[in-house]
């Protein structure tokens, strides 16, 4: 396995590549969920590269990228076992050197759920997005359902700024309760950890609500809410039941849909998401 640290680097690696080449872009402190994600990528290619770097342009604050988990000698070792060919790790000067101000609106995709709460987060997603596109020039890259509405930003940025490049999404990986794995979830404690369970906990009922014949939004929505407000550590955001492409809400519940929420648990944000009616790779539908 080659590490490669500047763009110089890179693009020999990339040079040297041979056959179709899948992309497992991440921000490192790997969990099963980026295994999942790198395994696809290495299934649909011959040639494996991820990227690993932290990025500050979709952090909303500095206490937020300063506490994300970095955990690089790990790392390394999961994507060498995994079977990845090069891993691009990148300075922060590297990809935005001083004078860096070129960023990508991602148009109206970015504006609800997420982008209500963080509302320049897609931007910096969009833009590294792009880079990782232009420098590495995958045929595949695959992403996670955990982050639905980027998975969403992304295939408007791939068809938009015309990259001819295959976007899958894997199903999200869960822990024995349901939790959806995530890095930050190495910030909560033992009891919060149980707490965060919740949210799945709401979207699971609220998709059993939908498949008994409930097609009222706003009472799936409540649904949601009522159950996570239960639980005296979670502090919800939002929840929303919209159109699994568009993310335009719904009044009456149709797929394709995806029913989506965030909430704080203790001092940790967190997101969920059930998509109905999608889709997925390997063919798993309503996650």
């Amino acid at each position: 396995m080659e590490i490669a640290q500047t763009k110089a680097q890179i693009i020999e690696a990339v040079r040297g590549l041979p056959g179709r080449i899948g992309l497992a872009a991440t921000m490192g402190a790997l969990h099963a969920g980026h295994v999942a994600v790198i395994r696809a990528a290495k299934a649909e290619s011959d040639s494996l590269i991820a990227s690993l770097f932290v990025n500050p342009a979709q952090f909303g604050g500095a206490t937020d990228f300063d506490d994300y988990p970095r955990r690089f000698d790990r790392d390394m070792e999961v994507f060498e076992k995994e079977g990845v060919d090069v891993v691009w790790a990148p300075s922060l000067d590297d990809v935005y050197p001083e004078g860096f101000g070129t960023y990508i609106d991602p148009g109206s995709i970015a504006r609800p759920l997420e982008g209500a709460f963080r509302p320049r987060h897609f931007r910096g997603v969009a833009t590294i997005v792009a880079k990782l596109f232009t420098l590495l020039r995958p045929d595949v890259s695959v992403f996670g359902q955990k982050d639905w509405q980027q998975t969403q930003v992304v295939a408007a940025l791939v068809g938009d700024l015309d990259f001819d490049i295959k976007v899958l999404v894997v199903p999200t990986v869960r822990d024995e309760q349901g939790l959806a794995l995530s890095s930050r979830n190495r910030r909560l404690s033992g009891d919060a950890r149980r707490a965060a369970r919740v949210l799945y906990k709401g979207l699971k009922l609220a998709a059993d609500d939908y498949a008994a014949g409930e097609t009222d939004a706003a009472k799936l929505r409540r649904r949601m809410l009522t159950i996570m407000a239960k639980e005296r550590r979670c502090r919800p955001e939002y929840a929303s039941v919209a159109h699994a492409f568009t993310l335009e809400e719904l009044e009456l519940a149709a797929e394709p849909m995806v029913l989506s929420c965030a909430a704080y648990v203790d001092s940790v944000r967190l997101i969920d998401n059930v998509v109905i009616g999608v889709e997925l790779y390997g063919g798993n539908r309503a996650v």
